[in-house]
């Protein structure tokens, strides 16, 4: 029976059927085939239940929050920003594209959204000034994994709710290991241009720089505003949400004033749309989450891993290889419901903090979608920057090669992600 149920699962993931329903076909499958009449009595209940999280309450306001910031005019405010300080270095529109997203980040945290703008502005851009037009989507597609990692961040929100560990920590964590992520990709993208022999641009003058800086300085107040809310105490990051949609709103309306009362249906629309793709998701992988609980796949997994080691770097080292994997077939959000509640408990026997933990599985999955099979990241570069899949595949693979070195710093260097979690904790 079991054995029917897993070549069911496989065959949908084949024919890229969308992942909630996989999880969802899937569950019911087991739940009739079964003939368990009790779990699917309360199987609606479940679907409800799982949504039923003050926590979870931020992924719309964020979503929206971002909404308004886009269709306000931050994200080609961000773009001029970035290009006024680093654009003419050698290989500047690849730099600027990386440092625009690493501000975006810090107010979308959805990679989707971020690599669904972005590869809309940049790719182009970068074809105009003479890159490769696959090199422009790879760059696009990888700084658009930022978003999960630099706080607000979705997957966080999702893995302290599922985990019970405190989502503004979370938040702390998340900001040295996207910083280091960020870094990295400048040194891989000076190493191709030393290579490439790519040109210099012109030097934008300091008081254009100025200007420049003067007209994003708003927009910067949203990520600004949200970290000392939650490092302060002054409110939960679910209520930070809310005050970041306001200040985006009168951004939006009263200084940039690109923010128009006819858009906001489509504003709104595009929320609910993407924030009900993710309650699904959540609501199927938490139902999928009770067949395996029945089949009692945790404490088998639980007592294999205990049984392999006993060492914290052979587990972690286990749970990377598993989980990036992993991530090469499942959507990221999907692996984070189910399993989360499986490995959280193994945590204390081997040592390890929560909040480390937590880090290193969302960028395993983060690293998720710029890997084939299923990378959505790969499909939406590839889509809207109109490049085939193979080309981008080939050159996003430096990329994806050192987000896994950076995967394993932040590992093993536990302070890298710790650090100022704690540093906020001793002062509180």
């Amino acid at each position: 029976m079991s054995i029917i149920v897993l070549l069911i699962f496989i065959l949908l993931l084949l024919l890229r059927v969308p992942i909630s329903l996989v999880l969802g076909i899937t569950s019911f499958v087991f739940l009739l085939v079964s003939n368990n009449t009790g779990m699917l009595i309360n199987a609606p209940q479940r679907l409800y239940s799982s949504l039923e999280n003050y926590g979870l309450v931020a992924i719309p306001l964020f979503m929206l929050a971002g909404e308004l910031m886009n269709s306000g005019g931050i994200t080609i405010r961000l773009v001029k920003f970035a290009q006024s300080f680093v654009g003419h270095f050698r290989g500047g529109l690849a730099y600027v594209n990386i440092l625009a997203n690493t501000f975006l980040a810090a107010i979308i945290g959805s990679a989707a959204a971020q690599i669904a703008m972005m590869s809309k502005i940049m790719v182009p851009a970068m074809e105009k000034e003479g890159y490769k037009r696959e090199f422009g989507a790879a760059t696009t597609a990888a700084a658009g994994m930022l978003g999960p990692i630099i706080p607000p961040s979705m997957l966080f929100i999702i893995y302290g709710v599922s985990s019970g560990t405190s989502i503004g920590d979370m938040f702390m964590a998340g900001i040295i290991p996207g910083i280091l992520i960020s870094i990295s990709f400048v040194v891989l993208i000076a190493y191709i241009g030393y290579k490439e022999q790519w040109q210099s641009s012109e030097k934008i003058l300091w008081k254009e720089r100025g200007v420049s800086f003067v007209k994003v300085l708003p927009a910067l107040l949203v990520p600004g505003i949200i970290i000392w809310g939650i490092v302060t105490g002054a409110f939960t990051p679910t209520e930070s949400a809310g005050i970041a949609c306001v200040i985006a709103i009168l951004i939006g309306f009263l200084f940039y004033r690109e923010l128009k009362w006819r858009e906001l249906p489509k504003v709104m629309i595009n929320t609910a749309i993407s924030t009900a793709i993710v309650t699904l998701l959540i609501s199927m992988a938490n139902l999928f989450g009770m067949v395996l609980t029945f089949e009692r796949i945790p404490q088998l997994i639980a007592e294999w891993m205990t049984s392999v080691t006993s060492s914290p770097l052979v587990f972690l080292l286990i749970v990377n290889v598993f989980f990036l994997l992993l991530g090469m077939l499942i959507e990221g959000i999907a692996i984070l419901i189910i399993l989360t509640p499986i490995f959280a408990p193994l945590l204390p026997q081997f040592g390890i903090d929560p909040i480390h933990f937590g880090v290193i599985i969302c960028l395993n999955v983060t690293i998720g979608i710029l890997t084939p099979p299923v990378g959505s990241g790969l499909f939406l570069a590839s889509s809207l920057g109109n490049v085939k899949l193979e080309s981008l595949v080939k050159a996003i693979w430096p990329f994806v090669v050192v987000s896994i070195i950076v995967l394993f710093l932040i590992t093993y260097i536990p302070e890298l992600v710790l650090y100022i979690p704690s540093l906020f904790a001793a002062n509180s």
